[in-house]
């Protein structure tokens, strides 16, 4: 099985072909494709790793959607002072379907 190692949005996905996942927002529409040229690692049978990135090697992805992750709630209070502040917050994220790994 052949997988890779990409970076978006700040963080490292370890993908595999047919795989879906959620990563930071893309602005990008549903049904488009994009290109990662961002690959770090290249795993399978013979495991290539980058110097930071792998030469030549590149994932595509489509978009499946656009939406946002349950709410978390953030509270803040000290106490004896009347202080207390709340609020909620909803992370933006995109979907993407892997449709192909190319290697090095």
């Amino acid at each position: 099985m052949t997988y890779a190692v990409i970076a978006t949005g700040g963080k490292q996905y370890r993908v595999s072909e047919g795989s879906v996942l959620r990563v930071e927002k893309l602005e990008k529409a549903v049904g488009e494709k994009i290109e990662f040229g961002d690959v770090l690692l290249l795993g399978g049978e013979q495991v290539v790793v980058g110097k930071p990135h792998v030469q030549g090697a590149k994932v595509t992805a489509e978009v499946l959607s656009q939406g946002r992750h349950k709410k978390i709630i953030v509270f803040k209070m000290k106490r004896r002072k009347n202080y207390r502040r709340k609020y909620g917050h909803r992370q933006p994220f995109t979907e993407l379907k892997i449709t192909a790994i190319q290697g090095a």
